[in-house]
Parts: C-alpha cells; sequence; structure tokens
C-alpha cells in the first residue's frame, strides 16, 4: 500500500516521541496497531465475500449449464422415444394387417378380436420379463 522505509518510521517515531511524550507515545500506538488490525480484518473480509460471491456466480453458471445439458437430453431422449414409439405402432400395424388378411376370407377382425390380441401379447411381454427375472434370481411380486 504505503512504501515506508526504515529512515521515514524512524523519523515518525522521533517526532512523535516528540510531540506526544513519553508517558502518551504507548498509548497511542498501541490504538493505531488497533486500528491498523481492524483495517486488515475489514479488507480481508470484504476480500472474502468477494471472492464468496465469485464463487455463487461460477455456481450458477455451471448450474445453467447443467440445467441445459439435461433439458437437451431430455429432448433427445424424447424424440427417440416417440421415433421408437411410432417404429413400435407401425409393426403393431402391419400385424394386425396381416392378421386380417391371414383370416380366412371374408371374415374380418372385429374390435374384441383385436382387444384379445394386443391383451394376449402384453401377457407374453409380461411372461417374458418374469423368465427373464427368475433367470436372473430376482424376487418376484405375486401375480394378480
Amino acid at each position: 500500500m504505503f512504501d515506508f522505509g526504515f529512515s521515514e518510521l524512524v523519523v515518525i517515531a522521533v517526532m512523535g516521541l516528540i510531540v506526544l511524550g513519553p508517558e502518551r507515545l504507548p498509548k497511542v500506538a498501541r490504538q493505531a496497531g488497533q486500528w491498523i488490525g481492524k483495517l486488515q480484518r475489514y479488507v480481508s473480509d470484504v476480500k472474502s465475500d468477494i471472492n464468496r460471491q465469485m464463487d455463487l456466480d461460477e455456481l450458477r453458471k455451471l448450474q445453467t449449464e447443467v440445467k441445459d445439458a439435461a433439458g437437451s437430453m431430455e429432448n433427445s431422449f424424447r424424440s427417440a422415444v416417440d421415433q421408437a414409439q411410432s417404429e413400435f405402432d407401425s409393426i403393431s400395424g402391419s400385424v394386425d394387417g396381416t392378421q386380417a388378411s391371414s383370416s380366412s376370407g371374408s371374415e374380418t377382425l372385429t374390435d374384441w378380436d383385436k382387444v384379445y390380441a394386443i391383451r394376449r401379447s402384453r401377457e407374453k411381454v409380461v411372461e417374458r420379463r418374469h423368465e427373464r427375472a427368475k433367470a436372473l434370481g430376482h424376487k418376484l411380486p405375486r401375480r394378480r
């Protein structure tokens, strides 16, 4: 901050001794040391507050970056799920179409036939899951 050499400090001490006298000089020196200490603590507190605020700003920026990345991943995941769902729907439609064409001549599937076909396919999927879980040694909940 200020550049004081040894000779300047000696001149200040001699002037203080002459002006203040030997009785009051130690008290004044102690008081000046306390003020300097308070000033140093205040400056260090301000520095630490500024550093804390900078760290907090960096954390906020990092949080927004993470949120943006999570949002983009969620969007890409949703698009992949939507694409897979459309593929499954098209496969299901083609399976339903082949079932309708493979049935005898002019006979078409009713709504109930479609419902039962979907139900049977769901039951097959559930059975495959249970078989896979048993093969892996997982404990299964009771069936309804």
